[in-house]
């Protein structure tokens, strides 16, 4: 009885200082119809400030996220810039179309300003990139963007950029974290009404400009393009994006082209989840083009479609990143090319062939723009930094521009991008990949599954000997510790599987990747079919040795 005494007044406690009439009257009525399981799940503890920030889904209460959760993870931030020597410095704000988004864009404006730092909003809901690129354009200190990217309609989220323009990572995250721990009411946070800068579309503009750096003037422009936004903020970006560089205008998807934070038309807003891509599909089937490009809903990825005799077919975010690093290599680019431990390492073998640098680095961009030298970077998640000097970060536009320049050419000479990917084959193997992923409602799933690898290494998966079993709690010469499991197989087909916890979903995410040899091209259909037949014997095999 005393605890739960003990929740109700906690529960009232943050009742009588919620600033948004919404989450207080949910909570009131929790409250009042005392639903202690409710109440005990969204007050067993608070959301956890990390390196991917914040995210949850929307509700009242400190496992939730709300106003008076973002305001006091605003008052960290604050605090944690003053005592970096940041006071006075600016934090530029952007937002998603996302329920709540443009209340916490303003709320955290608002802390900054009280707290004797500049704030500046961007001028409405845009893409998480410009937000990136406005946070060095505008000589910022940091950047925070309100996005929960492609998580279900519910949830929203808090991403951190420092001054370099690249997302948070550790120590920063925890001594941010710390100094949101340290706000004791919300009272004890001045949150003037005014005082911030709106910007207009000047930011925007300059961010268009330096698209220009992606592409080569003068180059081929004519594929033709269905494009959809996922009902996110991508379109009027990407559009004149396009029309600025001379391409074809993009046949829209209508029914998902405006920002819509219901997401009506798809079970999850993520061009990787089945059912998702539906729609751009039968608007293709309509209209015949080149290509099909999507952005996700807060367009920092980038998803493309190629038509095949059976229909339009998704390329992987493996695939597209080797055809984006194949078409820089071929534009002449140098520097170093780098990508996350989750990825297929046929960028490895392009970067070594081309002679320039190559670079592992753990899941997240993060860690991927804080590579020395880097010029490409890419995440099999579809998320491509083709511009680092612009956008430290995953960019959906740029990608799209790069996929569609190359397209382009390709279709000049009567090729396409599914014809480089067969060269790309010919030359290095055939690097199949696929993913194990197992969305979960109890979190201990994934700890159990985890657990279940680290007590029972497999021995082999496929047949295919386990001749390497890295636990990466521990680090590796060239990697900090992370939560995964990394395991190299051998045999007829190299291959190597990758287990860890998803940082910003409720997922166990195993990564697969199978390379089969390709003598000539009379082979490739057949390679094709031996690398999807062993990682489908890699998927039940690894399956039953998590217990799933």
């Amino acid at each position: 009885m005393q605890e739960q005494d003990d929740l109700i007044t906690r529960a009232q406690a943050w009742l009588a200082e919620d600033p948004d009439p919404e989450t207080a009257a949910e909570l009131d009525a929790l409250i009042g119809a005392g639903d202690t399981a409710e109440l005990t799940d969204r007050f067993s503890g608070t959301l956890q400030f990390g390196t991917a920030g914040l995210r949850g889904e929307i509700g009242a209460g400190p496992m939730r996220m709300n106003r008076s959760v973002v305001i006091r993870a605003a008052a960290g931030l604050a605090a944690y810039l003053k005592a970096q020597g940041h006071a006075g410095g600016l934090v530029v704000v952007g937002y998603d179309a996302r329920y709540k988004s443009a209340d916490f864009a303003r709320d955290t404006a608002a802390v900054m300003t009280g707290a004797g730092l500049r704030a500046a909003v961007l001028p409405r809901p845009l893409p998480t990139p410009v937000l990136a690129y406005a946070t060095r354009h505008l000589g910022a200190v940091a950047g925070v963007e309100v996005t929960a990217s492609h998580n279900p309609p519910r949830d929203n989220g808090y991403k951190v950029y420092l001054g370099d323009g690249s997302q948070i990572v550790s120590p920063a995250d925890t001594e941010i974290a710390a100094e949101i721990a340290r706000i004791d009411t919300l009272a004890s946070v001045p949150r003037p009404e005014s005082g911030w800068e709106d910007l207009g579309d000047e930011v925007l503009e300059a961010y268009l400009a330096r698209t220009d750096a992606v592409l080569t003037p003068g180059g081929p422009r004519g594929v033709r393009t269905v494009y959809t936004a996922m009902h996110g903020v991508g379109k009027d970006v990407v559009m004149a994006a396009f029309a600025r560089h001379g391409f074809p205008e993009p046949v829209l998807v209508a029914e998902q082209a405006e920002p819509d934070p219901a997401f009506p038309t798809v079970a999850f807003p993520n061009p990787e989840e089945p059912g998702a891509m539906d729609l751009a599909f039968a608007r293709a089937a309509e209209v015949q083009p080149d290509i099909v490009i999507a952005n996700d809903p807060d367009a920092d990825r980038c998803a493309v479609a190629v038509p095949t005799a059976d229909g339009w077919r998704m390329l992987r975010g493996d695939e597209v990143g080797a055809l984006l690093a194949a078409h820089l290599v071929h534009k002449g680019a140098t520097g170093v090319f780098a990508e996350s431990i989750v990825s297929s390492s046929l960028l490895g073998r392009i970067a070594e062939a081309a002679g320039v640098g190559y670079e592992e680095t753990l899941t997240g961009f993060k860690w991927i723009a804080r590579v020395e030298g880097l010029r490409y970077g890419y995440e099999e998640a579809l998320g491509y930094c083709v511009d680092p000097e612009g956008v430290r970060d995953k960019d959906g536009v740029t990608a799209a521009l790069l996929v569609a320049e190359l397209a382009s050419e390709l279709k000049e000479q009567g090729r396409t991008l599914t014809d480089l990917l067969d060269d790309l084959a010919m030359a290095h193997g055939l690097h199949a990949t696929d993913q194990l992923s197992v969305r979960v409602s109890d979190l201990s799933v994934i700890a159990s599954a985890m657990a279940a690898l680290r007590a029972e290494p497999p021995v082999s998966l496929a047949g295919l000997r386990v001749v390497s079993a890295e636990d990466l709690t521990k680090g590796t010469e060239s990697l900090p510790p992370t939560d995964g499991l990394r395991y190299y197989l051998d045999g007829a087909y190299k291959a190597r599987v990758i287990c860890r916890p998803s940082g910003t979903e409720p997922k166990l995410k195993c990564y697969l990747e199978v390379v089969v040899p390709v003598a000539e091209a009379s082979d490739l259909t057949s390679a094709r079919a031996t690398g999807q037949e062993v990682l489908d014997a890699i998927k039940k095999d690894l399956a039953a040795a998590m217990g799933l």
